[in-house]
């Protein structure tokens, strides 16, 4: 069998191959891609501190979860989810861990399983919590929601960033009140789940297990429903010693009983627009789980509850061979099976290893062409939606477009005719005589162009005379001046019988 168990090793590692536990650095705000599963993408503020490691949980190329997780105390301070459903409490769980919480130096950007991690990252088990750290002790691996990230029920894979020592009865009754109040609860009154966002944590206490996983005091959940005025905000809590049931309490409550009293979710869920009637139908669900849990406990022993966990020890070992039972031939043919029983159960496990990771390689491609065709259709009907509102919206407005354009046409007519209206009163309100005046000065000027034009051109006959006899008489005074001073200075001017001098 020890092929068998390599085999397996092999198959778990192989697993842990798709799972990516995303470190943010300290100069990064919030939970990078994981952001989304907080409300309005907003992380609890108050909670965080240097000294915690911000860790955005990843699997088969998806963010599953996001946890802030306290190297101090080995132990998450929260983790968030969108609503799922938790794995059952009967299955064998398995957890992976994270390298680069031990060695921030390491390469390995992906979870591995705590045997492959003893050989690769230096410093193991410095900074956060091993299996090996719970071995002899009262306490288990308890996963503060155990959300399986692999699709197989009997034995889901968790990482241990998520987990906190609880003890067998605890881990039990926790994971119950999770399913119950999820199921029958939580999603059913919050849109099927679709709206609902879920962050649970844990209060260390002063004790510890080996002096290096700290206890928690009491674990919490906190739920926001984000329905759009149904909406609501609910929280839990249960404490890890001398409590027997699931307490539920308000968000605001709960926020004061936490360490640097935080703000959980943003705006408090949409507290002024929560409604208060599905709060009430809650509360009764809580109040039923809360009966069943007391009617559990008081009918079961804890040596009850410890058989139940212990069933798996109590099977039957198988029978030892009888000696000197069987032939030397049965013994020589034995010995000559056993290398090909060998090979037989080695090709076995191969194949079924390399169908439960095609299977899986399988399911993952499904899923993204699943999503990617989702989003197409969602894409192209809010398209189609946007585009017939647009649309909707121009018709309506056609109407009151036409109206207005009328009123306008009316209004422009209207000043027309009061114009028209004030020019006739203006003309009535003139004197009768100006009227007649105004009338008859055509004619009278029509009457008056001959006249004028006949002394305009004796005019003109005038002035032209006189500028003629004004140049003959020049002229002549002259050379009546000029004789006259011929005369004076002895000169005799003749004329000839031609007229010339």
């Amino acid at each position: 069998m020890g092929c068998a168990r390599w085999l397996a090793l092999g198959g778990l590692l192989a697993l842990a191959g798709l799972l990516q536990a995303r470190l943010l650095l300290p100069q990064q705000a919030g939970f990078g891609e994981c952001d989304r599963f907080f409300y309005e993408g907003t992380p609890p503020a108050g909670l965080a501190t240097d000294a915690h490691v911000r860790i955005c949980q990843r699997f088969a190329g998806s963010e599953r979860f996001a946890t802030l997780y306290s190297p101090v105390h080995r132990i998450p301070v929260f983790s968030a989810f969108r609503a799922a459903h938790p794995a059952p409490r009967s299955a064998e769980q398995h957890g992976l861990l994270e390298p680069q919480i031990d060695d921030p130096d390491s390469s390995l950007e992906e979870v591995i399983d705590e045997a492959a991690a003893v050989t690769s990252v230096n410093n193991l088990g410095s900074k956060q919590a091993l299996k090996a750290d719970y071995l002899d002790s009262d306490y288990e691996i308890g996963q503060l929601y155990p959300l399986p990230l692999n699709d197989d029920p009997q034995m889901p894979t968790f990482p241990l960033t998520n987990s906190v020592p609880m003890t067998r009865s605890f881990r039990e009754r926790w994971h119950m009140n999770l399913n119950s109040l999820l199921d029958r609860a939580l999603i059913p009154h919050c849109n099927d789940g679709q709206d609902l966002y879920i962050i649970t944590g844990a209060v260390p206490s002063d004790n510890s297990v080996k002096g290096k996983v700290a206890i928690p005091e009491f674990v919490w959940l906190a739920a926001c429903c984000a329905v759009p005025g149904g909406g609501w905000a609910m929280g839990f809590l249960k404490h890890t010693q001398g409590s027997e049931v699931i307490e539920d309490v308000m968000v605001r409550d709960l926020e004061k009983l936490l360490p640097q009293k935080p703000q959980l979710f943003r705006d408090n869920c949409g507290e002024t627009e929560q409604d208060t009637e599905k709060m009430k139908k809650i509360l009764e669900v809580v109040n039923q789980v809360q009966d069943e849990e007391r009617a559990l406990r008081s009918h079961e022993s804890p040596s009850a509850l410890d058989s139940t966990g212990s069933q798996r020890s109590a099977l039957p070992a198988p029978e030892a061979p009888q000696e000197g039972g069987g032939s030397l031939l049965g013994k020589v043919l034995g010995f000559l099976a056993t290398p090909f029983v060998k090979l037989f159960q080695l090709v076995y496990y191969l194949v079924i290893a390399v169908i439960r990771n095609i299977v899986h390689l399988l399911w993952f491609v499904a899923k993204q062409v699943i999503k990617g065709i989702e989003s197409f259709l969602y894409r192209l009907g809010a398209g189609a939606v946007s585009y017939l509102v647009t649309i909707g919206q121009e018709l309506v407005g056609i109407p009151w477009k036409v109206l207005r354009v009328v009123a306008k046409v009316i209004r422009a007519f209207l000043r027309i005719l009061c114009c028209l209206l004030k020019a006739v009163c203006r003309a009535l309100s003139i004197p009768l005589r100006v009227l007649v005046d105004v009338a008859t000065f055509p004619v009278y000027t029509v009457g008056a162009i001959p006249t004028v034009c006949k002394d305009i051109a004796v005019g003109l006959g005038g002035t032209l005379s006189l500028l003629l006899d004004t140049a003959f008489g020049t002229m002549g005074g002259l050379f009546q001046v000029v004789f006259s001073v011929l005369r004076r200075i002895g000169y005799k001017v003749t004329f000839d019988n031609s007229g010339e001098l």
